[in-house]
């Protein structure tokens, strides 16, 4: 989140990166579980990943196991014998998770004083961001000419049968959108889904499975970012598609990349974390991952003018996810099965 828009959609100076130089007995291969978005053929891996393997030597094999919640699992499961050296997509939602599973190594890179304090989530460096954005409802302006303005208009009778949203157990933006929602109403939020129930069509694994749905037709409202109508603006020439700016604020989403601990090719592992935060790689993030850059130097295209700007950012500490995401993603279950 694009991390995120439709699967239904060198040079940078050596200097800009440490010297490196591969290992003869197993450094010179790096293996990457990620999201299905990011390997996609419209992607960001193959903008950035032929650089690196130019610029280091080192061999990427790539591997898309789903959703970002899905790769988190997979690293869980390979946890005492890990096949992957680095995970891409564990957010500032998913990090109090992955910190409970103890599957992550601390890195600290040296390009980490290009990003701004209040992107730097995790204080261990675990977890190095690479992208940020902002949680938000888009709407088909064709089809609906009255858009919510609050997540409360989303439970309108207008809205019946209308939204796509997405598992907060297996997808990054399903979970921020649940805690978007417990941002806002407290503990209360299950009395929110309990009024948003009839406005749901359908809840996906995945948001690349959901913005299919929603670019093919199906509902005219789905969850995604503030910056996807950047996207249809910058390759379709196509304004159809907005953000609604809702009045309590939208819920930032944070994306991170990091090592994992026993990573077989340690080394290889942290040169990529340090190319991710190159100019190489963020240069690529707007037109790609449509999403905003966490290298506070990158520039953005003039396409972003069309990314809704939150007049109130939402968030939630990771110590509070940390001792309540359970509880709420059961809550979650009961409230959205009856």
């Amino acid at each position: 989140m694009m991390k995120r828009v439709m699967l239904a959609v060198l040079c940078l100076c050596l200097s800009a990166l440490p010297a490196y130089a591969a290992d003869e007995k197993n450094d010179d291969t790096l293996v990457i579980y990620t999201y299905d978005s990011f390997a996609s053929e419209w992607g960001l891996a193959p903008k950035v990943i032929p650089s690196f393997e130019k610029m280091t030597g080192i061999k990427v094999e790539l591997i898309s196991v789903g959703s970002s919640g899905q790769v988190l699992q997979r690293a869980m499961l390979e946890k005492d014998h890990p096949r992957a050296d680095v995970v891409i997509g564990i957010d500032n939602n998913l990090l109090a998770k992955a910190r409970k599973a103890d599957v992550l190594s601390p890195y600290r890179s040296k390009g980490i004083d290009q990003v701004p304090e209040a992107l730097r989530f995790d204080p261990e460096f675990q977890v190095t961001p690479f992208d940020y954005g902002y949680f938000a409802l888009i709407y088909d302006s064709e089809v609906v000419k009255n858009p919510p303005k609050s997540l409360e208009d989303l439970t309108s009778e207008r809205f019946k049968k209308s939204v796509i949203l997405m598992d907060p157990r297996t997808s990054g933006p399903g979970l921020g959108f649940l805690l978007w929602t417990v941002s806002a109403y407290g503990d209360n939020f299950a009395d929110y889904w309990k009024r948003l129930t009839p406005s749901i069509l359908t809840i996906t694994d995945s948001w690349s499975s959901g913005y299919g749905l929603f670019t093919n037709g199906e509902a005219p409202v789905v969850l995604s970012y503030s910056s996807s109508p950047v996207y249809h603006v910058a390759f379709e020439k196509s304004d159809r598609y907005k953000a609604a700016a809702f009045e309590e604020g939208h819920y930032m989403q944070i994306e991170g990349a990091g090592i994992l601990k026993g990573a077989p090719h340690r080394k290889a592992a942290e040169a990529f974390i340090d190319f991710m935060l190159s100019e190489t790689f963020q240069k690529e993030i707007p037109l790609t991952n449509i999403m905003f850059p966490a290298n506070s130097a990158t520039p953005l295209p003039e396409s972003f003018s069309h990314a809704v700007k939150p007049g109130k950012n939402l968030q939630l500490s990771p110590v509070e996810i940390m001792t309540k995401n359970e509880s709420w993603i059961s809550t979650w279950v009961d409230t959205v099965s009856k």
